[in-house]
């Protein structure tokens, strides 16, 4: 494993572990789109199905498990524990626009059609574009919390070193994934503007807002 993998998924970790303590300690799921999780939860519950028939590591296996954990009790948290404070009413993105296309484009672009093969494809896909939700909401609210431009950073910095580890592998192992390539690329491209605006505003010390 490479550098840049593992800081990748340590980010990712980071990300993770930064949205359930702020839920949690703040007894709060304000600002956080919900739809966006429960499209995280299916990325995660598609892509690991390979728990049940193979082991690769220890490590392989114990960050699968702590990521399809998080993934549902953030959604448990949203939707049943901190219902409450969940706003519905600017979590409006329609989701079946994004999994419905995805679903199409596995079945007909993948390395091998078979349904493990189908359904990790079907989870790199929608991956690249689970977080469409949750920026549409922040566009509808005109701004976001610091915590949670903080997950969202974390998040984006993942998938780009991501990004780098399979330039990485292409280089020094001669390893290359189309399919993983042109998700990432797509999901650092939605990234971006935000990025742009954490390093000019959030670690500036201002609230950070996304143009409606």
């Amino acid at each position: 494993m490479n550098i840049f993998r593992l800081t990748g998924d340590l980010s990712h970790l980071a990300a993770i572990i930064i949205l359930l303590l702020k839920i949690w300690k703040t007894r709060s799921c304000a600002g956080i789109s919900g739809k966006s999780q429960i499209l995280f939860a299916l990325v995660f519950t598609t892509r690991y199905l390979d728990l049940l028939t193979s082991f690769i590591s220890l490590y392989n296996t114990t960050m699968k498990v702590i990521y399809i954990g998080c993934a549902y009790a953030t959604v448990y948290l949203i939707y049943a524990k901190f219902k409450a404070t969940y706003d519905g009413n600017h979590d409006t993105f329609r989701v079946e626009f994004l999994v419905v296309p995805v679903g199409g484009l596995a079945f007909l672009v993948n390395h091998d059609f078979s349904p493990l093969e189908i359904l990790w494809t079907f989870s790199i896909y929608l991956e690249s574009v689970a977080i469409l939700p949750q920026l549409f909401m922040i566009s509808k609210t005109g701004e976001a919390e610091t915590i949670t431009t903080h997950y969202l950073f974390f998040l984006g910095l993942y998938r780009a070193l991501y990004l780098i580890n399979w330039i990485w592998r292409f280089y020094f192992e001669g390893f290359f994934d189309m399919i993983a390539i042109v998700a990432g690329v797509v999901q650092t491209i939605l990234y971006c503007d935000f990025f742009y605006l954490y390093v000019t505003k959030v670690l500036k010390g201002k609230k950070l807002s996304l143009p409606a």
